[in-house]
């Protein structure tokens, strides 16, 4: 030990004892390629790396540091960088969702916060039997059996925005327009004691869309919300599906489909009372709305990754 390092431990010690020694506080030395950042960023706000060997290989280029993947993976975080999965924008979106949301969405909503009506977001989903394979803590791999026959549970829920309940009408043959009759003449029934107005919040497919389900809703008093065309970010129940996918079909073995469809409604009907905390976060009011896409982003040029 040198005889400024005893120096500077003896100094601590005085001060503040033994909880003085017990606290390291070096930051080590600063990478030279801080001395570069501003150039570095500028660069790569227009010119994306795909990965970290290709940021390697364009920061030697342009300051001639040559330096591992290591190191410059902290660099970029250092600069606010991050690996993030780019998102894809349906190219016929609405570049006014978000304007629309406030006309359509937050009012009905705020509505059903305040008990003056009841708020679903209808949808529906097609469950394949099949061998949905998973990752799970085990020992050993597991695998699951694939049956050899394809065959189709359809499930139309209609999930309650503030109770996240969920009514369905399902079938193994396919959903139209009179399996959303039934679903609305379901939701009539149960609510049709309480006085309170029921809504509808569904997307533009043609079996809901139609005149036939229009005429129905009208007569049942029920009004319809329809969303705009390819934004499936904002109708909750989507994330609903996923969630009994994960639930109960990832890693799961069922005997017949029978047993296939038997989980698949045990599972949305019982799921705002067995998994309510998941549900609060999950289902919250919160929806997605896309960027207006005024620039593209360009990674390096093919040059660069063939390198």
């Amino acid at each position: 030990m040198s005889r400024r390092t005893l120096q500077k431990w003896l100094h601590a010690f005085e001060n503040e004892g033994i909880e003085g020694l017990k606290r390291f506080n070096r930051t080590g030395q600063k990478s030279k390629l801080h001395n570069h950042s501003q150039s570095i960023e500028d660069y790569f706000r227009d010119h994306l790396p795909r990965s970290i060997r290709e940021a390697c290989l364009k920061i030697e280029e342009l300051t001639g540091l040559k330096r591992g993947e290591t190191p410059v993976r902290s660099f970029l975080k250092s600069i606010g960088m991050s690996l993030r999965k780019t998102g894809a924008v349906p190219g016929k979106a609405d570049p006014l969702l978000k304007k629309n949301l406030k006309k359509t969405l937050e009012p009905i909503l705020a509505d059903a916060r305040e008990g003056e009506k009841e708020v679903f977001f209808v949808d529906a989903a097609h469950f394949v039997w099949q061998g949905f394979v998973g990752f799970l803590w085990c020992f050993a791999k597991i695998w699951v059996r694939s049956p050899s026959v394809r065959q189709r549970f359809n499930v139309l829920g209609a999930l309650n925005a503030v109770t996240k309940e969920t009514i369905t009408i399902t079938n193994t043959s396919y959903i139209n327009a009179w399996s959303v009759i039934d679903l609305l003449f379901k939701l009539r029934q149960r609510y049709l004691l309480t006085g309170i107005p029921i809504a509808i919040v569904l997307d533009n497919a043609g079996y809901q869309a139609c005149n036939l389900v229009r005429d129905a809703a009208k007569m049942m008093s029920i009004e319809l919300i329809f969303l705009p065309s390819y934004s499936p970010n904002l109708n909750l129940i989507e994330r609903l599906w996923k969630f009994v996918k994960k639930t109960s079909l990832y890693s799961q073995e069922f005997s017949d489909f029978e047993a296939f469809g038997a989980e698949i409604k045990r599972c949305i009907e019982n799921a705002h009372v067995e998994h309510k905390e998941e549900l609060e976060s999950l289902l919250t009011w919160r929806f997605q709305t896309l960027p207006d896409l005024k620039k593209k982003m360009t990674p390096l040029d093919s040059q660069q990754v063939a390198a």
